[in-house]
């Protein structure tokens, strides 16, 4: 199994079209690949693969339920939690389920077992096929505000051989740290612009912390300078695809579709791009 991470340090940089339609060419060239969307704040893989979803399933976390009777009002559970979830007031020990992030370590350290854990929903996940391609997603509850419990669960799913296409959310933060962790290899996807260059440096300085190979490709590569090209050549970082502005392109995307199905020019791009990736990581 490879696992490739499509990744941006912005939204908008075209990340998701880049995804599913390198998952299209490799699929059309009956390779086995999975699609796992986990951008689970706004997934929108599935617009353009048209998944049939097989499989749902409901995501839970565990947070703390109180004994009162129990309960002893000690404090222990508040001074550990780091998040405030639990917090006391008029000496009895308060709740936020929304801000726990599950560590156990209340009810680890509860000297009277007063503190017990609970399944709390925070979205669901969703498996099927898209053709000859394995779809997996998240979508986390409107509400909810933790991302990378979630994540975690939905790259729980990923099995088999072939590769697998990590569809990332944008920016430097957690749900991205989550997201990339386990990758062979990350692909970033910018503009080039003066923002795009921007994001694009705080993404490269993210995955420089964790050491996992990277390669830039550089969407709407005709529209701006040619800064991004000179900055990856100075940090020794490989290009490894371009694509031009395109208003056909731009079509599909508005209509939901995969423009490597419309356009045999774009299918040869992505296809490039494989070529490409097989090189740099030995597939």
């Amino acid at each position: 199994m490879l696992r490739i991470a499509i990744a941006s340090g912005k939204g908008g940089t075209g990340k998701t079209t880049v995804a599913t339609n390198l998952a299209w060419v490799i699929a059309s060239q009956n390779e086995s690949v999975t699609y796992v969307d986990c951008d689970v704040e706004e997934p929108n893989g599935h617009m353009f693969l048209n998944p049939v979803i097989e499989e749902s399933t409901v995501a839970k976390v565990p947070y703390p339920v109180i004994n009162e009777e129990t309960c002893i009002s000690c404090g222990k559970c508040a001074e550990i939690c780091q998040y405030r979830a639990i917090i006391m007031l008029a000496e009895n020990p308060y709740v936020s389920p929304e801000m726990c992030h599950a560590c156990g370590g209340c009810w680890l350290v509860c000297p009277v077992d007063a503190v017990k854990p609970a399944g709390r929903e925070i979205g669901i996940i969703e498996k099927g096929k898209s053709e000859h391609i394995n779809f997996i997603h998240g979508k986390l509850s409107i509400g909810q505000i933790l991302s990378p419990p979630l994540i975690r669960m939905v790259k729980k799913h990923i099995s088999g051989d072939g590769i697998t296409l990590i569809d990332c959310p944008p920016g430097t933060s957690c749900p991205v740290l989550t997201s990339v962790q386990g990758a062979d290899y990350i692909i970033l996807v910018t503009e080039p612009t003066p923002f795009g260059l921007n994001d694009l440096k705080l993404a490269i300085d993210m995955i420089g912390e964790i050491g996992i190979p990277i390669g830039v490709f550089i969407n709407r590569a005709d529209i701006g300078t040619n800064d991004t090209e000179r900055y990856c050549e100075q940090r020794h970082i490989d290009i490894i695809g371009r694509l031009n502005d395109n208003r056909t392109i731009a079509e599909a995307y508005s209509q939901g579709k995969i423009a490597s199905k419309m356009m045999p020019e774009i299918r040869g791009l992505y296809e490039n791009l494989y070529t490409t990736l097989k090189r740099k990581i030995h597939i």
